[in-house]
């Protein structure tokens, strides 16, 4: 079997497994395990690149600056750093720059989020964001059983 390009283009001569699909052919390349996962990443990447430079006019390195500026988590939960799938753009779909809804551009992008938020946001209008922040804040329920309480 051939060895790994990239390990030979670096000069590594220890002998590395190559990279197999699941009938046990080799993938084009070929390439060692390591490099055959550093080069699937870096592709991943790069796509991720294109999809937001053609869905919503940032390119990749403003992506990862916004990432970045935003402490590298979603801006609403703080908990999810898109680690096992990248935050996604969240858009006002509302925005009227000569585009579909479900595409956007620069200027109504709003943050990076998880997927579950970015759902969430998509259902949630404003009132009930505030009704949800009563909720946690001052639980109305409370305030019931209390006016109940008091009646007896």
């Amino acid at each position: 079997m051939k060895p790994c390009k990239d390990c030979v283009s670096e000069g590594i001569t220890t002998e590395r497994k190559i990279a197999v699909d699941k009938t046990g052919k080799p993938y084009p390349g070929p390439r060692c395990v390591t490099h055959h996962r550093l080069e699937k990443k870096r592709k991943s990447k790069a796509a991720h690149a294109k999809r937001t430079e053609a869905n919503f006019g940032l390119d990749g390195d403003e992506y990862w600056d916004l990432h970045a500026w935003q402490g590298g988590l979603c801006w609403i939960c703080r908990r999810s750093t898109g680690a096992a799938k990248r935050l996604a753009v969240d858009h006002d779909h509302g925005c009227d720059e000569g585009h579909p809804p479900e595409r956007g551009c620069r200027e109504c992008v709003r943050a990076l989020l998880c997927g579950p938020c970015n759902q969430q946001i998509g259902w949630w209008n404003v009132d009930a964001l505030y009704r949800a922040i009563e909720v946690l804040t001052d639980p109305p329920a409370q305030r019931f059983l209390e006016e109940q309480d008091a009646r007896e």
